[in-house]
């Protein structure tokens, strides 16, 4: 690896003290850069940010998928094993993705989405969490630099649309069994937000202001929520599913209206409420019926269809 490419990959590697990899002991430990740049696996991106996507293609002619056509989203950085190869493939981002407590959800899901775009046009495996990368500095590894450009998630939205890569609306919200990479961010939210929207609706209606009691149960419900999906493949990191509660907790308790609502008033909105299903429900029974009313009776249709049978078969004498 040339010494240009080095400095380009440790402007692009952000992590401060990774995780690297041994294959001997399978074992993580945190370390320093300079120790970690002589493993062959290390961690991807930091804690708190993504500004590296990686795409795992696991078949012999990973190089050729990647680069081998001339494509205007062309990876930064393709990371093959010689044996195999399979490599990994890698787009760098002019800004971060931020994954803390104070990050906003809509980033973290646009990414994901953009990362499984990525994933469609090179044909990349679908279980790759994106945690664990191929260091292109290590030896082993055969490092292909295809540009420095840094592109930003609208610039590889854009591309991978025109070529019907990018994947629709509809799955961002389709439930997975084993999410993986920032998906599992997005799943986190999506399955625990509606738990915790049940449980903040009854205990706000009883007040004007959340109590205490409120607000401890509140977060004992998320902490149990988040625990009953957090069991990925490769699970998140206690401190991002810390940060998706607080979250909940923080949003919940000083800006949800519901705490506004007194008693009587929650229960004339929940009377409204099923007052309004129960019209719409009658309204799509009543032209039902109204079609099934106007069907003749079935001893009719029989009645035309044997005579209309009997026509057309010859009287024999």
């Amino acid at each position: 690896m040339s010494t240009a490419s080095t400095e380009t990959w440790g402007q692009m590697w952000l992590p401060l003290c990774p995780w690297p990899l041994t294959i001997c002991s399978r074992a993580f430990y945190r370390t320093s850069r300079h120790n970690a740049l002589d493993v062959r696996y290390i961690e991807a991106n930091p804690q708190s940010l993504s500004n590296l996507l990686v795409v795992d293609i696991d078949h012999p002619d990973a190089a050729h998928a990647a680069c081998g056509t001339e494509k205007p989203w062309q990876p930064n950085a393709v990371v093959e094993n010689p044996a195999n190869g399979h490599a990994h493939a890698v787009w760098a981002l002019a800004e971060p993705v931020t994954r803390t407590e104070y990050a906003r959800r809509k980033p973290l899901a646009y990414a994901a989405a953009v990362t499984e775009g990525l994933r469609r046009s090179v044909d990349g495996g679908k279980g790759y969490s994106g945690l664990i990368t191929k260091n292109p500095t290590h030896e082993q590894w055969e490092a292909s630099w295809l540009t420095d450009h840094l592109y930003n998630l609208d610039e590889l939205t854009e591309h991978l649309t025109v070529s019907d890569f990018m994947p629709p609306d509809s799955w961002q919200r389709t439930k997975r069994k084993n999410p993986v990479g920032l998906g599992r961010n997005c799943t986190l939210f999506e399955t625990v937000r509606w738990d915790v929207y049940r449980v903040c609706v009854p205990s706000g209606s009883a007040t004007n202001t959340p109590r205490p009691e409120d607000r401890h149960d509140l977060k004992q419900r998320s902490s149990i929520c988040a625990r009953r999906v957090t069991e990925f493949s490769e699970a998140l990191p206690a401190s991002e599913i810390r940060a998706t509660i607080r979250s909940f907790y923080k949003w919940i308790t000083t800006r949800y209206t519901g705490w506004l609502d007194s008693r009587t008033t929650s229960e004339e909105k929940s009377a409204a409420y099923h007052r309004n299903t129960g019209r719409q429900g009658g309204l799509k029974g009543g032209i039902a019926s109204a079609k099934l009313a106007a069907r003749p009776p079935a001893s009719a249709l029989w009645r035309q269809s044997a005579m209309a049978t009997r026509e057309r078969i010859p009287v024999m004498g």
